[in-house]
């Protein structure tokens, strides 16, 4: 009875991989993926308060979240399945809390971000939409001292939202 299970089960796993392979629109993060292809454009930094490698490194950071997740490849060419372009439209530092004595005990970083996606497999899953995030650090902490890991998770939150408002429509 436990060789019959066992068979079945490896059955019905090489069904599953092979019905995925066969119509090539799932993968197992979740994400529907019909095409073979995309463009990820630089993300411009736009915001008032410019990092000189936040552009960069972001853009980086969509781009490896999209290619480790997926089995698409980038080509840098407007004839892509997939077209993701956009700006880094604010970073800014404010106040998160305050003490009793009116005095900052919490800053937040935020960064925003508005993204156009072209999906020229299903043009209805086209959006331009913006996305924010922030993180929070003490107010006794300099900015520069914090940003860089700051802005890496920051970055990681926006790229997971991007990703997943792409391709797995949550």
């Amino acid at each position: 009875m436990r060789n019959k299970l066992s068979l079945w089960g490896c059955f019905c796993l090489l069904f599953l991989i092979g019905f995925t392979e066969a119509c090539n629109v799932y993968s197992f993060t979740g994400a529907a993926i019909e095409g073979k292809t995309i463009n990820v454009h630089f993300i411009e930094n736009k915001a008032r308060n410019i990092v000189p490698s936040l552009a960069a490194s972001f853009t980086e950071k969509l781009r490896q979240r999209i290619l480790t997740q997926t089995s698409l490849s980038q080509m840098n060419s407007d004839n892509t399945d997939y077209d993701v372009q956009g700006e880094i439209t604010d970073y800014s530092v404010t106040v998160a809390s305050i003490t009793g004595t009116d005095i900052s005990a919490k800053n937040r970083l935020t960064i925003t971000v508005n993204i156009q996606f072209i999906n020229r497999k299903n043009e209805k899953n086209n959006f331009s939409q913006s996305f924010s995030r922030f993180a929070d650090f003490n107010a006794d902490q300099n900015i520069q001292n914090v940003e860089n890991a700051l802005i890496a998770t920051i970055s990681d939150q926006l790229a997971d939202d991007i990703f997943n408002k792409a391709f797995v429509n949550w």
